[in-house]
């Protein structure tokens, strides 16, 4: 029988040695995901100035910069596209060592990771970045979006790249492409990085447009005509995925328990779009998954506070490693 959500409060545990605020497992249900990560103090870890920068690095919670210089990967080791079902999907791949699949959110594009890439290739990692099907440099068919069709594009690249098992971290659409990653090749992947997404509509909060978000759209606009084969399809392209996003994908709280790669939840104490209360959910269901919340950023938390993600994203990874 599925597990249904509890409804309990979260009960006080204790701090770790890094400062972080740890919740213990939901009262009633002891299947439930582990600590809670509240990085309440990783502001003061990381030396926050009074200039808006954190550790000497900048900080873009308003999202400015990205809209007037966007962000870029470096120059890769090694690029190209993966023809798979109807598309030809881009990739790029910097660095050596433990593979990381890095994949965006949707109306991106990879270089929306620029800020993340050097930071995991000076850790020792090889990245991979790729850009989803009808995003970026790569192509789509007249098919409408589907997540399903997009998670078997990743599957396609890391037989391309020659890559058996990876970790996946994913960002708002990219969150969903890897869970279902994760669920149709487990043996594929060895965790999965959820930031900021859905897996079933009832996670969405109603879209209330901010300054930040029109800036973001209008970063994606004009990366979308500059990097794609159809650069005057825009309109045409954010009408196609938002009918996805509205209506998939559309996991039970039985499809969750079936996940069993270790899946770490990330979520944005301002997240725009996806509901804090659905990310709890998402964390008691999956059966090897726990939940981090970030403060002071919202669903653009990598582009906003790259070291504050960076720190998130490299203490998962050494987690990862260690299972």
């Amino acid at each position: 029988m599925a597990r249904k959500p509890q409804a309990t409060a979260p009960i006080l545990d204790s701090t770790d040695s890094d400062g972080i605020l740890q919740l213990g497992k939901y009262g009633r249900n002891p299947g439930y995901f582990g600590p809670v990560r509240y990085r309440s103090r990783w502001r003061k870890r990381q030396g926050m100035t009074q200039r808006g920068e954190i550790g000497g690095s900048m900080i873009d919670d308003d999202l400015k910069r990205f809209e007037e210089n966007g962000a870029e990967l470096p120059p890769p080791a090694e690029q190209g596209h993966v023809v798979h079902d109807g598309a030809r999907v881009w990739y790029a791949s910097f660095g050596s060592g433990r593979p990381v699949i890095l994949l965006h959110g949707g109306l991106g594009h990879s270089g929306n990771f620029g800020y993340q890439v050097p930071d995991l290739v000076a850790a020792g990692y090889r990245v991979i970045a790729i850009d989803s099907r009808g995003h970026g440099r790569s192509t789509r068919d007249t098919r409408p979006f589907t997540y399903d069709l997009m998670a078997t594009d990743v599957l396609a690249v890391m037989d391309c790249v020659g890559v058996e098992r990876a970790a996946l971290i994913g960002w708002s659409d990219g969150a969903i492409i890897a869970l279902i990653a994760a669920d149709q090749a487990p043996e594929r992947v060895s965790g999965v990085l959820f930031f900021a997404c859905k897996m079933d509509p009832s996670g969405n909060k109603p879209l209330a447009p901010t300054p930040a978000l029109k800036r973001c759209f209008a970063r994606h606009a004009k990366d979308y005509a500059r990097l794609s084969a159809t650069p005057d399809s825009f309109k045409d392209f954010v009408e196609a995925v938002s009918q996805m996003q509205r209506t998939q994908p559309n996991y039970s709280t039985s499809d969750l328990t079936r996940i069993r790669v270790p899946v770490r939840i990330v979520h944005a104490a301002h997240d725009e779009f996806i509901k804090s209360e659905h990310a709890e959910y998402l964390a008691r269901s999956i059966p090897n998954a726990s939940l981090t919340i970030l403060p002071d950023v919202s669903h653009f938390a990598p582009l906003q506070r790259p070291e504050q993600f960076n720190a998130e994203l490299n203490d998962f990874l050494r987690a990862v490693a260690r299972t």
